[in-house]
């Protein structure tokens, strides 16, 4: 599927970066929003102020994590079916499979090299 507009929830300012720069070698015609709280961004999707085809989801954020937004998002009946990408740090076994089972389309931990970086949005872009 050909995605065109993306959501980048994650509270830290390098990885939204690090994010933006990934997205733009992958030459992908996207268009990329940024939200540094899931809390603000579920209330402006729902709102309809962010049009989104995929979200890119940290885990680990004040307020409301990113296993609470995607259990929220999941409930809602208009915005479940966009796909929910986790990019985090955390790679604990148990937790992937918690989000797998709230509807994360796939998990990735974010990686340590750039270019890996890259290679995994080439990979979901596609």
């Amino acid at each position: 599927m050909f995605y065109r507009n993306i959501l980048l929830i994650d509270d830290d300012e390098d990885d939204q970066e690090i994010f933006l720069t990934a997205l733009e070698c992958t030459g992908k015609p996207v268009q990329c929003t940024v939200s540094d709280s899931a809390r603000k961004a579920l209330s402006q999707i729902a709102r309809g102020e962010i049009k989104t085809d995929l979200i890119f989801l940290d885990l680990n954020m004040p307020l409301m994590n990113g296993q609470q937004f995607l259990a929220e998002i999941k409930k809602d009946e208009k915005l479940r079916n966009i796909p929910v990408i986790i990019l985090s740090t955390s790679s604990n076994t148990a937790t992937r499979e918690q989000l797998k089972q709230l509807g994360a389309g796939r998990f990735f931990t974010k990686p340590g090299r750039f270019e890996d970086l890259v290679d995994i949005l080439n990979e979901v872009l596609e």
